[in-house]
């Protein structure tokens, strides 16, 4: 797999109606721009354009496909303009809105929602650089998924799969409420068998089926809920699922967070991050059963955006040398 980027739109161009304002995303299977539309409203526009089979340089509008994967781009293009479409008929408040489609520069667009916030996974680098302890309180980590878990439940009821969430694809509003972007790698359905056309996946956050090729379905987004849950613990990934398989150091880990969160919590993430399919909760409705404390009736979504809550931990006056060394090794 290439590893430059393809190089963006021009800021300012005019394409199908909508002006580029700016880049604001690059990922392994498209490019995101902020745009306006002829009433000057802000939209997000994403340009399908995988690293892999198409390149683009600086200046150019159309991208070049190797005639070797000619067949490969345009089935993938065929499943982005399908999978647009799934999205466009799914009315929820937590995923982002489908508005239109285009072709053009021999590629296909998908206009959406323009939505003002920040990136879980910024949140999460904030409150890392403050050093502030637990990184993101067991408090907001269950507000903050347990709508992500419903907003999961009916992706899947549309028979769609996410297959790269992670906290980069979780964006959070100004009132702190969860809304779930790029559902780039959601090209196979709950029906489909696309043997020719494999997701991009974040190693960390990708469940072992997709390194295997095997038979993905609502547990393969569950291994990324629990991936990203870490993630909002320790402050980056996981052990990816490949590295796992020869060297598994994640019980370590986890009972080096009982520190910082409850063991029940503990326990829901490990459960979604089990290796083997089969054994994994085979739906998020299962995980939901973990997650709905009775305390957390009266809950705000504001606490996630503004978390400042004392963590009921036994020790958090110092980062222990775990945690550090699973920085340093960069996991």
């Amino acid at each position: 797999m290439a590893t430059q980027n393809n190089a963006a739109l021009p800021e300012g161009l005019e394409l199908g109606g909508y002006r580029i304002v700016k880049k604001i995303a690059v990922g392994g299977f498209s490019i995101v721009y902020h745009a306006t539309d002829q009433n000057g409203q802000d939209v997000a526009i994403k340009e399908y354009l995988p690293i892999a089979l198409a390149k683009r340089g600086e200046g150019q509008l159309m991208p070049t496909v190797m005639p070797e994967h000619t067949e490969l781009f345009r089935l993938g293009m065929k499943f982005f303009f399908d999978e647009g479409r799934a999205l466009a008929a799914l009315t929820h408040p937590n995923v982002v809105r489908v508005l239109n489609f285009f072709r053009a520069n021999e590629t296909v667009y998908m206009v959406m929602g323009y939505e003002r916030g920040r990136s879980l996974q910024e949140h999460i680098e904030r409150r890392k650089h403050k050093g502030v302890k637990p990184l993101v309180s067991e408090r907001s980590i269950r507000i903050a998924f347990a709508q992500v878990m419903d907003t999961l439940r009916e992706v899947h009821t549309h028979k769609l799969l996410h297959l790269d969430l992670k906290p980069a694809n979780i964006y959070l509003r100004g009132d702190g409420t969860p809304i779930l972007l790029d559902f780039g790698a959601a090209r196979q359905t709950l029906h489909t068998d696309l043997s020719t056309l494999h997701p991009m996946y974040t190693p960390g956050y990708a469940a072992p089926e997709l390194h295997a090729k095997r038979e993905l379905g609502p547990w393969t987004d569950v291994y990324s809920i629990g991936a990203s849950i870490f993630c909002c613990m320790l402050g980056l990934p996981p052990q990816s699922a490949i590295e796992r398989k020869r060297d598994d150091h994640m019980e370590t880990y986890f009972h080096e967070l009982e520190r910082l969160y409850s063991k029940e919590l503990i326990a829901l993430v490990r459960w979604s991050l089990t290796l083997d399919p089969l054994k994994r909760p085979q739906s998020v409705y299962a995980l939901q059963k973990m997650m709905r404390p009775t305390e957390l009736s009266a809950a705000t979504s504001t606490q996630i955006a503004n978390d400042s809550s004392v963590p009921q931990a036994k020790d958090t006056s110092n980062p222990s040398s775990l945690l550090s060394r699973f920085r340093r090794q960069g996991r």
